[in-house]
């Protein structure tokens, strides 16, 4: 599967957990529910997977814990909040900038749901 087409089914089934969840529980739970619906729809993910990093010059394996990786493309981290702040946006750049460093091992297309 094409990534905009990944992405674009992953982020349809993160709107139907939402749908039938409602707001409110904790991101570890959206997590477990939206991995259902990943197995389901028949996607490949793994869950809890260390991303490597670069520093100084040296690749250090599990520098970042992404909650999920989908097909080896897309890393998925869930935080149940009410508002994206600043410290969001950050998290979020240094996964895509460890995910460049990392041989673009994983997409840096960053969306929020």
């Amino acid at each position: 599967m094409l990534e905009p087409e990944l992405t674009k089914r992953i982020i349809g089934l993160a709107i139907e957990v939402h749908r039938d969840t409602g707001p409110g529980l904790l991101g570890a739970a959206y997590e477990r529910c939206l991995c259902q619906e990943l197995e389901r729809a028949d996607i490949p993910f793994e869950r809890q997977v260390g991303v490597p990093i670069i520093y100084k010059g040296v690749r250090l394996e599990d520098g970042l814990g992404a909650d999920v990786v989908v097909d080896h493309a897309v890393i998925l981290e869930f935080n149940a909040v009410s508002a994206i702040i600043p410290a969001h946006e950050a998290h979020l750049q240094t996964y895509s900038a460890c995910a460049i460093s990392a041989s673009d091992q994983f997409s840096t297309s960053t969306p929020y749901v």
